[in-house]
């Protein structure tokens, strides 16, 4: 076999076999106590441990074929859409695949498959048919609404009328119906909780951080867009206008340090937020160096 490593330790059986690997060979190491394991049908992990979400995409992408296509909510925190993530994988592969739905991948067979956008080595379809085609299956109301209101900023309403008008009709209905002018001045508590933090921001001496900048991990994936960040220490600062559904967890196994605060605290008690902000800055300055982005 090849001393190269395939993309995320992800590889085909098909790929083994034709690097000299038998089918008995994989089916060993891909045992219980063995060092690989198989992610999905006809696709090889090869890692003992938990798959991280890349490497469930990857998977996916492998198990769909060579023209699918991640698209869905995947697609959309790869464009920089600050969305939590989904527990399944939605795939688009080309109408003539014959290619099922399986374990965490629902695929889509479409007559109009897009054209891939390649963002940190896998394929994506565009923010506006990612966004659609998430909208299309939330579960109610408020999550469809939350998803066209995240994605307008990054993408333009036209866009997605655009996207909206040339694809699937298939439940749609509910989409055209809050897709209007009104989604994207949508009044919210953004502005003032940003206007707080500032203001408690100015009480201290630590350096003015970025607003609203997406944060990814060294593998490319989307951590969040955290309401302030400092690359100089990794520590990134919300306050509750769109990060709610981070997890603290995969913020610390990427080096950053995340400190979330209630927004009505910004407004009681801005001394001991402030206070709170200059410790965890000098926290983050002893950590080492960072490796989100």
């Amino acid at each position: 076999m090849h001393d190269l490593t395939p993309p995320d330790n992800v590889i085909t059986t098909a790929e083994l076999r034709a690097r000299g690997i038998s089918s008995h060979a994989i089916a060993l190491r891909c045992r219980p106590s063995g060092p690989w394991q198989r992610i999905l049908r006809g696709v090889v992990l090869m890692s003992p441990f938990h798959p991280t979400r890349r490497q469930r995409l990857r998977a996916a992408v492998a198990y769909g074929g060579p023209e699918a296509v991640i698209s869905g909510i995947d697609a959309m925190r790869a464009h920089g859409v600050d969305v939590a993530a989904p527990s399944e994988v939605l795939v688009l592969v080309p109408a003539r695949r014959r290619v099922a739905s399986t374990s965490y991948v629902t695929v889509e067979r479409t007559v109009r498959p897009p054209t891939p956008v390649n963002l940190a080595g896998l394929p994506y379809a565009s923010l506006a048919r990612a966004t659609l085609d998430a909208a299309r299956r939330a579960p109610n109301q408020e999550q469809l609404r939350a998803l066209l209101v995240s994605a307008i900023g990054p993408c333009t309403v036209a866009a997605l009328r655009a996207e909206l008008n040339a694809g699937s009709q298939r439940g749609s209905a509910a989409v055209r119906e809050l897709l209007s002018d009104d989604l994207a001045t949508d009044d919210n508590v953004v502005p003032v909780a940003v206007t707080l933090a500032k203001r408690a921001l100015h009480t201290t001496s630590l350096p003015p951080p970025h607003w609203h900048e997406p944060i990814h991990d060294q593998t490319g994936m989307l951590l969040g867009i955290p309401d302030a960040w400092w690359p100089e220490v990794s520590l990134a600062w919300d306050v509750g206008t769109q990060t709610r559904h981070h997890d603290p967890r995969a913020w610390a196994a990427a080096g950053v340090t995340l400190i979330r605060t209630d927004p009505q605290r910004l407004r009681s008690s801005p001394t001991a937020v402030a206070d709170e902000l200059v410790a965890a800055f000098a926290r983050a300055a002893a950590r080492p160096q960072r490796r989100a982005s």
